[in-house]
């Protein structure tokens, strides 16, 4: 889109010449007579660098120019005491005392190439009775305005970008206000490019035609006063006597609000609003003028009387880009634009300054867009290395960092005083996308401010929260840092080189302190139910990354502070388990390093890995690392500790996911016995114990015993912690589950209809532990017919799961895959089919190929493609799933179990479908089956001797179709041993891969 050009109104015969470096001015007009020229005034010998001063609007024309061939009649009849009547010769002129003009007729002929002009009269008390006045040729020309130009217009740096969708903001904002006076401020923090746009504006303005054009260098309120003076001068402003500044500056603004002539004001960098307040331009009686600024400011000072803001940002990311592009090209550097470049801006923050620097310094240096990168980010290089004054080739005239703290010296200065600096050093070390600005509030952040503040007061009184909060009022006004309440979790933002410059700025001795009170913040805001404030907790992870980049070792002195381990925690909440593993490991080194191997932080970093490896599929890693965490506390703490404790209670599970149950009860029931013996029998420690040995319990198949010790569990949490505490409704729902693999469902039915409720009504609707609770409660439903309201459940629970959690987390692919189970159940085939492909490729994306959840999500697709006869494919999907468990988990682990006899059953399936036609490819699939099942006959006979009897059965079918009966019956009888190992299995267990708990 082409802008409209600036409506300046033009003189006939006037034009506008090129601008000159500095101070836009161009040659004057001028105006033909017949045969005679009006040539340019001289210029002024004070100033050469300025074109001369235009003919202000109310001076006096000068006389006409008169050639030859005239013929003019004047007639003047004067009258008066000291009156002069003058006319075309001395005859018809009056001088004389008492003497008056009573009546004069002008007679003004232009024959070939003269020009008649008017009569002047003059004489004390002149009376002019009458004046007539006969012109018999064209009328004269008007006097020549010569255009004014002040000030030195920046030149547009190499390539410009005119950032369209800025001037068609302003240019907007022009044509809203046709008939007023337009301000219009562009605001904006340092080196954003305000003043770049305002040149831009200014030599359009003046190819143009603009009348007036004034740049006035506004940090400085003298130098506004001082320059409005020039301009007077130059415009010949009446009243403007070059005696007095103020006066002259106050001259020029009332003539700027009567004159018809067409001008623009452009205030750079203004920076004292306050003491600038009274020398705002005024509007025009025509609407014929603009006032166009620039500043750092955008507090209220700024606004008001007409003025509209328009905020200036970085470029967008094809302008920086085109920069770049340009830029490098201009300079025959074409070749240092490659691949990196998209990286470098966005490292950069598409800042025009930086980039402008960075182009300099690669041109200098023949550094392309990657290898500056690396040199920019790295860690040991600083703002004024990497981004140099000797760079500046396009005349910014300051050093980036110096640029991007400018006003903080001013803001120093204003109330509330002496907290500025010590408020952007602290905010320059958390993320510059944002963080909450009720960090501000903390103790931490109060009692930091104290103690660093700026003053002369030897016994300054406390900061208090109030102060805080203004103090990011203060450096938004100053565009230092962005503070926009509205967008609560994210309300304190600035910009990463404004950050930059900040931490490298900061004297040593303060950074430590400024980093652990960062810290100190964001664990005092971290809030104690994740679920309650998700977007919180991500922006709050967010910043704590930015933190520990930014920390070094700080946070790791004395001990390891609290919330890098809360940070670690809240991903593996939020089902960030490969971030979680990453965090682990950085911070499990990190311990290793500063604290050494032994610390205390150091054991517990290690054990928040190995949960993080637990919950990544990655058992055996994390079963390596808890083994080594229970060796060292025993070591460093002794036998009975609590952290040993802890670690033995974290290995039993992980033996437990691994398959290994009784390793993991022998442990748990050690762990148990050990804290009844230490805390006491009804210590909530104890309590957890009991309630862990029984789950594996029953998982070992030894569910009396599971259902013994959960009812006294339960029992115990009621009376000790009340009916209504989370642990009392934990003890219930594993208990319901207990009963429910009892065959127990009405039981366990009843009790998570409870649980459910008093879930809902305690923790709230979208508790983890609720949706938990109604997922529980949808499984009974499921396995007691009641498909239909199972389905009803779980559709919620997914519904839910997707708000709160997003549609990627792994409770949520849970979610789906019971749905699609249900679906699979109420005979919904082709919807099962799709969710669980859908599951399934998520699965694999998010937690990877080998975790156990993506191999359970492919052994349920397995199983719908049998039900919807994709005999093929479900045969493949359940090879790829017995080959991953048996890899992953092991080949004894009852999971891997599972696919081996799923994948048997599903052979044999398929096998008795080929026999009319395939008998060779049957074949095939019996002699798989067996060769899956067979050899792991004794493992675990209840489930392998029933599907082994299936495949010797599908053999001897073959046989007999092949007319074999003798060696049928053969396989017939080794499908009658088969069977004699145990019982037959009831409907529905060759569904073994159900992601049903």
């Amino acid at each position: 889109m082409t802008p409209p050009p600036w409506p300046w109104r033009r003189k006939s015969g006037e034009n506008a010449g090129a601008p000159g470096t500095g101070d836009p001015a161009g040659a004057t007009g001028h105006a033909r007579t017949d045969g005679n020229e009006r040539g340019p005034a001289p210029r002024e010998q004070d100033d050469p660098a300025v074109p001369a001063q235009g003919v202000a609007d109310d001076a006096p024309p000068p006389p006409p120019s008169v050639g030859t061939g005239t013929s003019s009649s004047v007639r003047v009849e004067v009258s008066g005491e000291g009156s002069v009547g003058a006319g075309g010769d001395v005859s018809h002129s009056a001088v004389g005392a008492g003497s008056r003009v009573e009546h004069t007729e002008v007679d003004n002929r232009i024959e070939n190439t003269t020009v008649g002009g008017d009569v002047l009269q003059a004489g004390h008390d002149l009376t002019v009775n009458s004046t007539h006045t006969h012109h018999h040729a064209a009328p004269t020309a008007e006097p020549v305005w010569r255009p004014v130009r002040v000030g030195a217009v920046p030149p547009l740096a190499s390539a410009f970008q005119p950032r369209p969708g800025l001037r068609e903001a302003i240019d907007r904002g022009r044509e809203r206000n046709a008939t007023v006076v337009l301000t219009q401020v562009l605001s904006g923090g340092g080196g954003v490019g305000k003043s770049q746009l305002a040149a831009h504006c200014a030599h359009r303005a003046h190819a143009e035609g603009v009348d007036v054009l004034v740049w006035v260098d506004a940090a400085e309120t003298a130098q506004v006063i001082a320059t409005y003076a020039q301009a007077a001068a130059k415009a010949g402003v009446p009243g403007a006597d070059g005696q007095d500044a103020e006066n002259d500056a106050a001259a020029f603004l009332d003539w700027l609000a009567v004159t018809d002539r067409s001008w623009l004001v452009v205030l750079d960098d203004l920076t004292d609003l306050e003491g600038a307040q009274r020398w705002w331009p005024r509007p025009p009686a025509g609407g014929n003028g603009r006032v166009l600024a620039t500043t750092r400011r955008r507090d209220a000072l700024v606004t008001g009387n007409g003025r509209a803001i328009v905020d200036i940002g970085t470029y967008t990311t094809t302008e920086a880009l085109a920069y770049m592009r340009e830029r490098l090209s201009e300079a025959d550097a074409g070749h240092l634009f490659d691949s990196g470049a998209d990286e470098l801006a966005e490292a950069l923050g598409q800042l025009p300054l930086a980039l402008a620097h960075a182009a300099a310094y690669m041109i200098n240096e023949d550094a392309d867009c990657t290898a500056y990168l690396r040199l920019f980010t790295d860690r040991a290089s600083r703002l004024e290395s990497v981004l140099p004054p000797d760079a500046d080739t396009d005349g910014y005239g300051r050093q980036v960092t110096t640029s991007l703290l400018l006003a903080l010296d001013a803001a120093e200065r204003r109330k509330p005083v002496g907290l500025a600096t010590a408020a952007i050093r602290l905010a320059a070390h958390l993320d510059p996308a944002g963080h909450p600005d009720t960090l501000w509030t903390t103790q931490a952040v109060t009692e930091y401010l104290t103690a660093h503040r700026t003053t002369d007061t030897p016994d300054p009184a406390p900061v208090t929260a109030s102060q805080a909060r203004a103090v990011l009022r203060l450096l938004h006004h100053y565009a230092l840092i962005t503070h926009t309440p509205h967008d609560h979790h994210r309300a304190v933002r600035l910009h990463a080189l404004t950050a930059r410059a900040a931490r490298e700025t900061t004297p040593d001795n303060d950074t430590p302190a400024t980093v652990r009170t960062a810290a100190d913040a964001l664990q005092a805001v971290w809030p104690e139910h994740e679920h309650t404030a998700p977007e919180l907790t991500a922006v709050l992870r967010a910043n704590t990354d930015t933190l520990t980049d930014h920390a070094g070792d700080h946070l790791w002195h004395p001990d390891a502070h609290p919330v890098l381990f809360t940070a670690g925690n809240s991903l593996l909440r939020a089902g960030l388990i490969g971030t979680a593993v990453t965090h682990g490991q950085h911070l499990t080194a990190d311990a290793e390093r500063i604290l050494g191997h032994d610390h205390p932080d150091t054991l517990a970093s290690r054990g928040n890995l190995a949960s993080a490896y637990w919950q990544a599929g990655r058992t055996g890693e994390a079963i390596v690392l808890l083994e080594r965490v229970v060796a060292d506390c025993e070591r460093l703490l002794g036998e009975d500790h609590p952290d040993t404790l802890n670690a033995r209670n974290n290995l039993a599970s992980s033996y437990r996911q691994a398959g290994r149950t009784g390793e993991a009860i022998a442990l748990e029931e050690r762990v148990a016995a050990d804290r009844e013996r230490l805390l006491g029998h009804d210590h909530p420690d104890t309590l957890t114990s009991r309630n862990n040995l029984a789950v594996s319990y029953r998982r070992a198949g030894r569910t009396d015993e599971a259902i013994e010790l959960l009812e006294r569990v339960a029992a115990d949490r009621e009376r000790i912690l009340g009916h209504d505490h989370p642990d009392t409704l934990t003890s219930r729902n594993n208990l319901a589950v207990s009963y429910q693999q009892a065959g127990r469902t009405d039981e366990a039915i009843v009790i998570e209809e409870r649980v459910a409720a008093d879930s809902e009504r305690i923790l709230g609707h979208d508790h983890p532990d609720t949706l938990n609770a109604r997922n529980n409660l949808a499984t009974s439903y499921w396995r007691a017919g009641r498909t239909d309201e199972a389905i009803v459940i779980e559709e919620r629970v997914l519904a839910d799961r997707e708000r709160l959690l997003g549609d990627h987390h792994p409770d949520t692919l849970t979610a789906r895959a019971n749905l699609a189970v249900s679906y699979w159940q109420a005979g919904r085939t082709d919807e099962a089919i799709r969710i669980e492909e859908r599951v399934a490729a998520d699965s694999e994306r998010i937690l990877g190929h080998d975790h156990p959840d993506t191999l359970t999500a492919h052994g349920n697709l397995a199983t719908s493609y049998r039900q919807a006869g994709r005999a093929d494919g479900a045969v493949d999907l359940l090879r790829s799933v017995a080959e991953g468990r048996v890899r992953v988990l092991g080949p004894g682990h009852p999971d891997t179990v599972m696919s081996r006899a799923a994948l048997a059953i599903v052979l044999t399936w398929r096998g008795r479908g080929l026999l009319p036609g395939d008998t060779a490819g049957a074949w095939r699939d019996a002699a798989e089956a067996v060769g899956v099942v067979g050899p792991r006959l004794s493992d675990d006979p209840a489930t392998y001797g029933p599907v082994l009897a299936e495949a010797y059965g599908l053999a001897a079918a073959v046989l007999d179709a092949d007319g074999q009966p003798e060696a049928a019956a053969d396989f017939r009888s080794r499908a009658l041993q088969a069977v004699a190992t145990a019982p037959a299995p009831r409907p529905g267990d060759d569904a073994a891969d159900g992601s049903r708990p």
